[in-house]
């Protein structure tokens, strides 16, 4: 029988009083549920109580939640320091350590408990719903249900279904997310499920550009952050999270995949990982951190200007917007059919790098520099040199874009710059997971833009940039590489030559 989330007079029981229990168990008593919290350490459930109480207390001195309320979640928070108080519960959700034999074990244990008709949800972020259940007399009320850190903060939950589970038990769980104020999304049991599973494409790929010496980290960071709109750069959220945590992630999701190449994680991850440097909780990750530490500051732009630009003409909007930007800063832009002896030369690639471009257009490549223009102009510019652009050449583009105060990162040929390269991937392997069914587009978008904060989800991000640019990017990037990590979701494939949207629901 699939739990009722209307039954809030039944207890629910939460074992593991760690960063994710005790979230779990303050939303769940927050809306009224009888929460009995269970760990094999006692003392971790007095101290996870207190925890939610001093918590609880400062959303009341500042006025976010008043004392009767925060008096009424604390009387639904009981201890259960016996695993046997759990008996009686309508649900119990697991939040221990990620070891898929110590979670058989609980939940094999819990059986011996619990009545038939009592749900057992696991919390877990990377392990397979189906093995967790496979030695459960009745799988069938086995589902996952993925919080994320800090759960009271993180309103968004994914509900994961296993080969054995009720569809009523996913139901239930999904109506219940959205009693906890939390939004439910609904996921197939695969590894990563969306969240986790999404995310691969934006550190991955970052750690592959600056393993080719192509920028440093902090110019990928200041990419992605200011020219793409996301809150941290790649390498300032595995700062953030810790390396002991995301990298251990890439590996299991890749080996999960069996070793997919969109998922191959990265030696520079591997060696910082040995080597201590997992980011702000060491003091030191891929920055430095601390009172004593140095900001990373970026070099002044040079001052120095070019007599005259020639745009490329393969791309026309392209060459309109930049037309348009040089004229209206004082550049002088010819008109010709080739450029002139001594003009700056720039190109405009999707996908391609500087050096294939000047070739194919029978162009000067000591004279040619390109620029990013799927992402906007007008926060932060990205040029690109051929391997023999010349020192000048590179400083009169660099002071020229760089001259009405927009900042301007510099970077060494790359097919497909920095941010063509990572939104491309993330919208590739959202599109996968479509293909996949692993999850409706809808819910892929929303579990990302919540659980990742991405500035949007990548389906949707994938139609506002364009689906046929992504799918020119990454048979760009296929083509020069030979590298299957950017073949092509076929579901990218199909609506870009269709020109629908990458959110259209399969028939």
């Amino acid at each position: 029988m699939p739990f009722d989330p209307k039954l809030v007079d039944l207890p629910v029981g939460v074992v593991g009083a760690g960063a994710m229990g005790r979230g779990i168990a303050q939303v769940l008593a927050q809306c009224g549920c009888h929460v009995r919290l269970h760990d094999a350490n006692g003392a971790a459930v007095d101290a996870a109580i207190a925890f939610i109480a001093q918590a609880l207390g400062k959303q009341v001195d500042k006025g976010k939640l008043d004392a009767a309320q925060c008096d009424a979640t604390l009387a639904h928070l009981v201890p259960a320091h016996a695993i046997d108080d759990l008996a009686g519960c309508a649900l119990i959700v697991e939040a221990i350590v990620e070891n898929l034999d110590v979670k058989r074990a609980l939940f094999k244990r819990l059986e011996d408990i619990v009545g038939p008709d009592t749900v057992l949800a696991s919390n877990t972020s990377s392990l397979s719903v189906t093995a967790i259940a496979s030695q459960c007399t009745h799988s069938a009320r086995v589902a996952g249900w993925h919080f994320f850190n800090p759960v009271p903060l993180m309103r968004v939950a994914e509900v994961i279904d296993g080969l054995a589970t009720d569809p009523g038990v996913g139901d239930g769980l999904m109506e219940l997310t959205r009693r906890l104020g939390h939004t439910p999304v609904r996921a197939k049991d695969t590894p990563g499920f969306i969240v986790n599973h999404a995310g691969r494409g934006y550190g991955t790929e970052a750690l592959r550009i600056v393993g080719e010496g192509i920028c440093d980290f902090a110019d990928v960071d200041r990419v992605m952050r200011e020219a793409a709109g996301f809150r941290l750069g790649p390498f300032e959220l595995m700062d953030l999270t810790a390396l002991d945590v995301s990298h251990p992630v890439m590996e299991a999701i890749y080996r999960q995949y069996y070793d997919e190449p969109r998922f191959r994680p990265s030696i520079i991850t591997a060696q910082r990982l040995a080597g201590g440097r997992l980011g702000r909780k060491t003091g030191g990750g891929f920055y430095p951190y601390g009172d004593d530490a140095a900001p990373v500051v970026e070099p002044r732009p040079p001052v120095a200007l070019p007599a005259s630009v020639w745009i490329s003409r393969a791309h026309v909007e392209a060459q309109s917007t930049l037309t348009w930007l040089l004229e209206k800063m004082g550049a002088t832009v010819e008109a010709g059919l080739v450029p002139s002896d001594d003009a700056l030369i720039i190109v405009t690639p999707m996908g391609c790098d500087a050096t294939t471009s000047a070739i194919e257009e029978g162009l000067d490549p000591e004279r040619t520099v390109a620029i990013d223009t799927l992402v906007p102009l007008a926060l932060r510019r990205t040029l690109m040199t051929t391997p023999v652009t010349s020192p000048t050449m590179r400083e009169e583009a660099h002071g020229l874009f760089a001259s009405d105060g927009v900042p301007v990162t510099v970077i060494g040929d790359s097919p497909g710059f920095i941010a063509q390269r990572i939104l491309a991937t993330i919208v590739n392997i959202a599109c996968d997971i479509a293909q996949q069914k692993i999850a409706s587009p809808s819910d892929i978008d929303l579990a990302v833009r919540l659980g990742l904060n991405y500035p949007n989800g990548p389906l949707a991000m994938g139609d506002a940039l364009g689906p046929m640019k992504i799918l020119t990017i990454l048979r760009g990037m296929q083509d020069f590489y030979g590298d299957p990590r950017y073949r092509p979701s076929p579901w990218l494939t199909r609506r870009a030559l269709l020109g629908i949207s990458l959110s259209t629901q399969a028939r």
